[in-house]
């Protein structure tokens, strides 16, 4: 055991992943945590790691996807986060998604019981001071006011935020399975040989419309002053929200019926509501795409008018609250240091990543830097044609200060390839086949990764 423990702020995802790459090579952590001391508008419980939004990792196709390239990679680097959720995962499909309490509790336990992680269940209610040396801030969307007070005073930067918003969960035994049936779309197979993962509520033309009027008319979650200013994230937009741009905007977007086989009438349905399973014991399945802002009795009385939902009895109605993140290309520097305290890391959500994977990727890299460095080494960037290097190079320069916005890995933000490149997906698995033989290399050349 080495001397000198790195501190880390925020136990999600970005920070359990760091406090594991840290620890797991034989270096010791103190992993500050302020639930239950100081709850959040989102969290439940008080363990690590804990889902919020939704209980899927998206596409686990490393092939085509550039999400599925990203758990890859993060496999290949022993993450934590994903060895978690390939032991907790439920069927959905060609997506990776997991029983959020399962997962949860699979996280606190290996953390817990590792005997170089202490844990510390207290608010950090400033900037970490010079004295705890290296320590990475990883306190996610929903950091405490009081550390994203002095965060701004010490930048001269005003916070950024958005409105991210959660989904429904119904409970199995109150859909009627009279009108819905279960089925993936285009019946393609998931990463556990199901091809029907998915519950699928249809939709007539006229149903549908129907529909969308009632979203634009349901009563919402009013803001106050200070919050009306606040964008949403375009990845996470609330469900009438989308309704308000157009009227067939839902149906080419999360309720498109295209590869779903209505067993009543053998042909796609006009729209489609599917839900997809939120714990192993399928007792629980989350309305895909349906996050909102409607008031908890229009979401009631709403949803229940979609077929085969009309006595759904919710485990949890959607809801909304305000994410902040930093400025990172104009406070963090490559390998995530602020700046202006250079024995502080930011890693996660807060840094301007999207989603779950990302922001425990942006964990992994933080740690192996900070773990670097203690053990007296250069910290080495993954190489910008990985989905880790992406990801990274976007946040800390890449993307413009000025209009910079949360966004999730994708292939437009790695460099183009040398050369003519194929059409359709196969150019893809140029991006793909490139980034896992780069990575092998980072891997080899780091002393976390040999």
């Amino acid at each position: 055991m080495m001397s000198g423990a790195i501190h880390i702020v925020g136990a999600g995802l970005a920070g359990s992943e760091a406090a594991w790459q840290i620890a797991s090579a034989g270096v010791p952590v103190i992993l500050h945590e302020m639930r239950p001391v100081r709850p959040t508008e989102a969290h439940k419980g008080e363990g690590f790691a804990e889902l919020v939004c939704s209980n899927s990792f998206r596409s686990d196709d490393k092939d085509y996807n550039a999400v599925g390239l990203l758990h890859e990679e993060m496999r290949q680097a022993r993450s934590l986060i994903l060895a978690a959720a390939d032991r907790q995962k439920v069927p959905a499909g060609s997506a990776l998604a997991v029983d959020r309490d399962a997962f949860s509790d699979d996280v606190t336990k290996v953390l817990t019981e590792h005997p170089l992680i202490e844990i510390r269940r207290e608010e950090v209610t400033g900037l970490p001071p010079a004295e705890w040396g290296a320590t990475i801030i990883a306190t996610g969307p929903l950091t405490a006011p009081s550390l994203t007070e002095s965060i701004k005073v010490e930048t001269g930067e005003q916070s950024l935020a958005f409105f991210d918003a959660i989904a429904p969960i119904v409970y199995r035994d109150s859909i009627d399975f009279s009108i819905c049936w279960m089925q993936s779309r285009y019946d393609k197979e998931g990463p556990g040989g199901g091809i029907a993962d998915y519950i699928n509520c249809p939709m007539d033309r006229e149903q549908y419309h129907a529909f969308i009027e009632a979203l634009t008319a349901g009563e919402k979650t009013e803001f106050k002053d200070w919050e009306k200013d606040t964008p949403y994230f375009e990845g996470c937009l609330p469900i009438e929200v989308m309704a308000a741009r157009g009227p067939m905007t839902l149906r080419f977007g999360p309720m498109k019926g295209v590869g779903l086989d209505d067993p009543r009438t053998g042909r796609w349905p006009f729209a489609v509501v599917q839900l997809r399973q939120d714990n192993a014991l399928a007792t629980l399945y989350n309305m895909v795409g349906f996050q909102t802002k409607l008031k908890h009795a229009a979401q009631v009385e709403i949803f229940r008018t979609i077929p085969g939902l009309e006595k759904a009895e919710f485990a949890r109605l959607g809801g909304i609250h305000r994410n902040t993140f930093i400025n990172s290309p104009r406070l963090l520097d490559r390998n995530l240091r602020l700046k202006s305290h250079l024995h502080i890391r930011f890693a996660g959500q807060v840094t301007g990543c999207e989603g779950y994977v990302e922001s425990a990727a942006i964990g992994l890299l933080a740690g192996r830097f900070a773990l670097a460095e203690r053990i007296g080494l250069e910290p080495v960037l993954p190489p910008v044609t990985t989905a880790m290097g992406a990801l990274l190079a976007h946040i800390t320069g890449g993307a413009a200060a000025e209009s910079f916005q949360p966004m999730n890995v994708n292939f437009g933000l790695f460099p183009t390839p040398v050369g003519k490149l194929p059409k359709g997906r196969d150019r893809k698995r140029v991006y793909t086949m490139r980034a896992l033989a780069d990575l092998a290399g980072w891997l080899e050349s780091t002393s976390a990764g040999s």
